[in-house]
């Protein structure tokens, strides 16, 4: 059946063929990426990753205009408030992305190589996620309550204790278990993952950095994947959304890494964006109640969050936190270095 546009009030109806569509397209993208970089690898230069983000970012930009053409401004509204909160938390990994290269002193022309194949690894990663959270929300209406209040309590977690990257890098048990389980060089051998080592065959360190990477977003996914689905309950706009936010991603790496000293209230301003969602989708299920022991299974009479006051929301959040972050380092330099 062909796919069919809807009202403003209705959910999208795709066709499947619409799903791989969009799949095929970003595959396409990122092996031609990884196929460039593999053979010539190198450190990007500015106009490059200027050229690059700008395309993504125009891409995005033209398919939220164009799903408010064709389907309204609710689900475009959706599909912005999302891209931008994947964006946003997005930023907060290149903390750990940047950790990562340092600890394992990955040579600067293999940066971005190991960041590409990273994030297509936490692309397929974050499907996997994404089609779950799907599941669960239409098989477990309650599943709100559960994602707004993970949301609250990560919110908390984060406004408490500042930056969390360190800690989820360091608890990630899988990486451990790799480095345990293969035999491995302490050379770099250009793009190569493997090398054989007389009989053996080994791994080089790249493989250690791109599983780190690969792995490690997947822990972040824990809080963005609940959150954008505090926005929208469409699947193909959660994945589009997340599709667009990581494939800008490795060029916002060697952009902005000095900036990101500078953003010393980000942590508190995804605290705050979390919370807000959080709260949201607290709300939501109250409205949607069918849970017997809370008012005997009948929805309550709370107010919903518009999608519009969500996306000023979140723009405001982060305009807001932004411009503090940069006000404040201005005027203490030292704050940029703690």
């Amino acid at each position: 059946m062909p796919a069919t546009l809807p009202t403003a009030t209705d959910g999208l109806d795709l066709a499947p063929w619409v799903w791989w569509a969009t799949v095929g397209v970003a595959a396409l993208v990122l092996a031609f990426d990884v196929a460039v970089i593999a053979r010539r690898p190198h450190r990007p230069s500015t106009r490059e990753l200027v050229t690059a983000l700008a395309v993504y970012v125009g891409a995005a930009v033209v398919f939220g205009l164009a799903l408010w053409w064709l389907a309204g401004g609710r689900l475009a509204g959706e599909f912005f408030a999302g891209w931008l909160t994947e964006y946003s938390l997005s930023v907060d990994n290149l903390f750990i992305f940047i950790l990562i290269m340092a600890s394992f002193s990955v040579p600067e022309k293999l940066q971005q190589f190991a960041l590409m194949v990273g994030i297509v690894i936490a692309i397929v990663l974050r499907g996997i996620f994404i089609a779950v959270g799907a599941a669960a929300i239409n098989s477990f209406s309650w599943i709100f309550y559960v994602f707004g209040a993970f949301l609250v309590y990560t919110a908390v977690r984060l406004a408490r204790g500042g930056d969390t990257s360190d800690d989820e890098y360091e608890q990630n048990r899988f990486m451990r278990w790799a480095a345990g389980r293969f035999p491995a060089t302490e050379r770099y051998e250009g793009t190569r993952l493997f090398v054989r080592d007389g009989a053996a065959r080994t791994a080089t360190p790249l493989f250690f950095v791109i599983l780190a990477l690969g792995t490690t977003d997947l822990l972040f996914a824990l809080d963005s994947i609940p959150a954008i689905y505090g926005l929208t309950d469409e699947a193909y706009l959660v994945l589009v959304a997340n599709l667009f936010a990581l494939m800008g991603l490795r060029q916002l790496y060697f952009l902005i890494g000095g900036l990101l000293r500078k953003l010393v209230f980000l942590s508190y301003g995804l605290a705050v964006l979390l919370a807000f969602i959080g709260v949201k989708l607290v709300l939501h299920a109250l409205h949607e109640n069918d849970l017997p022991f809370v008012n005997g299974g009948q929805p309550l009479p709370v107010p919903e969050i518009p999608i519009a006051v969500s996306l000023g929301a979140i723009v405001v959040i982060l305009g807001v936190t932004t411009v503090a972050s940069l006000w404040a380092t201005r005027r203490h330099p030292e704050l940029a270095d703690g």
